[in-house]
């Protein structure tokens, strides 16, 4: 019987843990700075990365020369591209961080894929993706929200979109790495180098945070960030990935934004239009008709951080 549904499915649980995780974090940035923030979820993050590492390979060693190499990935991958990631969302409106963050992403995977893997780009990836980009589009310009081009959201609009870009190139970088080594050794060092260039960047945020008035909700935030959308994620997303491939997987991204706008309605009491719930179909029907192709290319794994 063939259970590859299994791993469409952990793609979309996972994109979903991510899209609501653009309200949980914009909610805790009234209280934590954005870069104290992605410290606090990366960092909390690591000991559990090590602990799975050592768990399922017996070891967490890698040559130094190596490690110099996910040295430099994690201060571009983690620490720049995460500090964006949140910027981006401080500074535009959710539609336009969900648009500009996620709608690129992975046509540009796709794109630079072949400079990096040998991974066919199928006629049906190429349909079932323009499906995905349409709903996509709907969903996020059909809220009340919509998208704002106005010069107040500027920094944050181009942040968003570099976002775009940087990711998509880092995913693909790893990959020659990853084919010496496992996925999760590989993305628990550049996770661990990630998250020690960033700790000198947050040494103004600690004393601006009146930890001694935090609520629960605060350390939900936190709880969900490490636990939900770091370590459960990405050893989903990438056990996933590696079964399915880079670039079909990278289209599942479109059901963050779907997500977000559930979340709102959920926990926010937000409406949701007619458009996007036609783009919720388009989006849906897009990424099923991907997930059905029979032939299938050769599977690479790919760290992800989101």
């Amino acid at each position: 019987m063939n259970k590859k549904w299994i791993y469409y499915l952990g793609l979309t649980l996972v994109a979903a843990i991510w899209g609501a995780n653009f309200g949980v974090s914009r909610s805790a940035m009234e209280t934590f700075d954005p870069i104290l923030f992605s410290f606090l979820r990366f960092g909390l993050a690591v000991p559990f990365f090590f602990l799975i590492l050592k768990i399922k390979e017996g070891s967490i060693g890698l040559p130094w020369k190596v490690m110099l190499q996910l040295a430099f990935i994690g201060l571009i991958g983690v620490t720049g591209l995460e500090i964006a990631v949140m910027y981006s969302i401080k500074y535009t409106t959710l539609a336009n961080a969900s648009l500009l963050n996620v709608a690129p992403w992975p046509i540009f995977a796709a794109l630079f894929a072949p400079l990096f893997v040998k991974e066919k780009f199928t006629r049906r990836l190429a349909v079932g993706g323009a499906g995905a980009i349409i709903g996509v589009t709907f969903i996020i310009l059909g809220g009340e929200e919509g998208f704002n081009l106005s010069s107040d959201h500027m920094i944050g609009n181009l942040l968003a979109f570099g976002v775009s870009i940087i990711g998509a190139l880092f995913n693909l970088s790893c990959m020659p790495l990853m084919k010496k080594y496992s996925s999760l050794r590989v993305s628990t060092w550049f996770i661990f180098f990630g998250a020690l260039f960033m700790l000198p960047l947050t040494m103004g945020s600690w004393s601006k945070v009146d930890w001694s008035g935090l609520e629960a909700g605060h350390y939900t935030a936190i709880v969900y960030n490490v636990l939900i959308c770091t370590v459960f994620a990405f050893v989903v997303w990438n056990a996933s990935m590696f079964k399915i491939g880079a670039a079909r997987a990278n289209f599942f991204r479109y059901v963050v934004p779907g997500a977000a706008v559930i979340a709102g309605l959920v926990f926010f009491d937000e409406g949701i239009t007619l458009w996007q719930m036609v783009g919720a179909v388009c989006m849906g029907a897009g990424l099923v008709w991907i997930s059905t192709e029979k032939k299938e290319p050769e599977p690479v794994p790919i760290a992800v951080v989101q």
